[in-house]
This record gives C-alpha cells, sequence and structure tokens, in this order.
C-alpha cells in the first residue's frame, strides 16, 4: 500500500508541473531563450571612441543630468575589476548604458528595462588608465549623460 501512495504522489507531483508549464506556455509567460536575447549592437560596441559608441547607440543631444547617480571608488587598485553601481532616477528609463573614456572600446555595456522597472545597475567594469566612467540613460526617447573619474593605478585591459 505504501508503495500505491508513493506512485500516486509523483504522478500527482508531476501532473501539477507539467499542468503549470501548460498553463505557463499557453498564457505567453513562457518565452524561447533566443526571444528574450538582445540584438547585438555591433557597431556601438566596437567603437573606438565614445562619440562613435553614442552614435552607434543612436544618442544624439545628450544632456548632462544630476539624476544619475554613480557610485564607484575614486581610486581603483586594479583595473581589471572595478565594482560600479549606476541608478538613474529619471521616469520612463529604458537604458542605461556604461562607458570608459580612455579605454580601447569605450562601451562596457548596455542595460534594458522593460515598463516600470527601477533604472539601476550593478556591475563590474575593466579599465586600462585613469578616465571617466560614463553613465547614458536613454528616456523616454531622450538621452541623459552623468560622468565620474575613476583613478586606476594598475590597468586592467592588457595591451
Amino acid at each position: 500500500m505504501n508503495e500505491l501512495n508513493e506512485l500516486r504522489r509523483t504522478l500527482l507531483k508531476g501532473g501539477c508541473a507539467a499542468g503549470i508549464v501548460a498553463f505557463a506556455a499557453s498564457a505567453g509567460l513562457l518565452v524561447p531563450g533566443r526571444a528574450l536575447a538582445a540584438e547585438w549592437n555591433k557597431s556601438a560596441f566596437e567603437a573606438r571612441n565614445v562619440a562613435d559608441a553614442l552614435k552607434g547607440l543612436g544618442a544624439s543631444g545628450v544632456a548632462d543630468s544630476k539624476d544619475i547617480l554613480i557610485k564607484a571608488s575614486d581610486i581603483a587598485e586594479n583595473g581589471a575589476v572595478i565594482p560600479v553601481e549606476v541608478t538613474s532616477q529619471i521616469a520612463g528609463t529604458q537604458s542605461i548604458a556604461i562607458l570608459a573614456d580612455k579605454n580601447p572600446l569605450p562601451l562596457l555595456a548596455v542595460f534594458e528595462f522593460v515598463d516600470g522597472a527601477q533604472g539601476y545597475v550593478s556591475t563590474r567594469i575593466k579599465m586600462g588608465q585613469t578616465s571617466n566612467v560614463r553613465a547614458v540613460v536613454k528616456a523616454e526617447g531622450k538621452y541623459y549623460s552623468a560622468a565620474k573619474e575613476i583613478k586606476v593605478t594598475i590597468g586592467g585591459c592588457g595591451g
């Protein structure tokens, strides 16, 4: 009798899981991984200077903003691993891009946000030398920017 109860529990657990997956799929809650991956913006990420990277992002008329906060150490002992946090207090933030002005390839990352998501990212970047780290925020089709200088004692970009 005990074996029968175990078999019944196993079938119920499996059936419930299959039912949940079937419901989620029919409700459109499960999307194939390819659909969730962002497109590669080759021109922006392969740009050799900040102006070309911004052009690749479609960022024109970038305005300085005090509503973008960049949290990072003033001095990085090792340029290979620099923790950086960016918070956008701009309503309707759609994306945050992080650039290092003097890196060989300045565009380091782009983060996209869905409606209502908090404009906040925390990541680690590499820098080859002392430079401004720039956060560029897209909100409601407009672009805003803030920068913070980080002094690098040992570069992390190789070379």
